[in-house]
């Protein structure tokens, strides 16, 4: 194939699917496909929320020039941009400073913990948290250990873990964040925290996730956010009802909300939000379930692309 693009485009359970493939010497790449889930008009819209692992962020953990422009020319425009991660919030402090506008109102917020905080950057404190119930953490702690699971918890800035591996450590490494082994593990679990991750091979993840599914109905939510990372929260808790209760509070109607995300742990917000957008590398599940699918992916501005087209003036 000569450099240049092969475009080749069909139709796949009634959707167009494209797929545009790319050679730079004797590479080959793979620019983008999408559902083409693409609204027909500009969207009225005051809140936004981005995920940002492979949502906001390229494979390299950076925010790319163009979204970084375009999520600017957002606030500018008075619409209220929200970092929603998984995150603690040291976690996502260094994103909020590449875009810097936390010193707008339009800036002023961001969500950690999958929705279990709200954290305000004008007054440097949350201004919502959720935390899971004791006898929850136990149980799963407990579960994962005798598996031969590590699990985590979290404050701030620090993730403790009551072993030391490379496992325990991955999110700490992912997220800059400080790491600490506690001994006595069950006991320091009295204390609040937002959430719980058992990281491990996904085969072991996704059998521990069916089997906390099903001893804890109703009592936890248990999702898988990256293959090899299980999360427990409160039941109820996520970052679709944290986004909804801040644009409650700041006079945003649902109807004008909006959020990005690739994986399960964005599943509330993008159903609770008026707009889900799922990006086109996004899980199948994710794309299914939401209003409209970005054209390009996180590492070709996807988010900006949708920004630049459907959203801004």
């Amino acid at each position: 194939m000569q450099n240049g693009l092969k475009r080749q485009s069909f139709l796949s359970d009634g959707d167009i699917v494209i797929f545009i493939l790319y050679r730079i010497g004797n590479q080959l790449s793979f620019c983008y496909t999408s559902r083409m889930k693409l609204p027909e008009k500009k969207l009225n819209v005051k809140l936004i929320a981005f995920d940002l692992d492979d949502t906001l962020l390229t494979d390299e953990r950076i925010i790319s020039p163009k979204t970084l422009r375009l999520i600017q020319k957002a606030a500018e425009q008075g619409i209220t941009i929200v970092l929603c991660s998984g995150r603690a919030e040291n976690g996502i402090l260094p994103y909020v400073r590449i875009l810097n506008i936390a010193g707008r109102q339009e800036g002023r917020y961001l969500i950690a913990f999958n929705g279990a905080s709200v954290f305000d950057l004008h007054r440097r404190i949350p201004i919502y948290t959720n935390s899971v119930d004791t006898s929850i953490l136990k149980y799963v702690y407990n579960e994962a250990r005798s598996r031969g699971m590590p699990s985590i918890v979290y404050d701030q800035s620090t993730i403790f873990s009551w072993e030391d591996s490379e496992w325990a450590r991955m999110d700490a490494k992912l997220c800059n964040l400080n790491f600490k082994v506690v001994d006595d593990f069950e006991l320091f679990l009295e204390s609040s925290f937002p959430k719980m991750l058992v990281p491990s091979d996904p085969a072991k993840v996704t059998e521990l996730k069916e089997f906390l599914s099903n001893k804890l109905a109703g009592k936890a939510d248990i999702f898988i956010s990256k293959p090899y990372f299980l999360e427990v929260m409160s039941h109820g808790v996520g970052k679709g009802p944290s986004i909804l209760w801040l644009a409650e509070e700041l006079g945003i109607p649902k109807e004008q909300t909006m959020a990005f995300g690739d994986s399960m742990n964005d599943e509330s917000m993008l159903r609770h939000c008026e707009y889900g957008v799922a990006m086109s590398n996004g899980l199948d599940y994710i794309k299914d379930i939401c209003s409209f699918v970005t054209r390009y992916d996180n590492n070709n501005d996807g988010i900006g692309d949708f920004l630049e087209n459907f959203v801004l003036a």
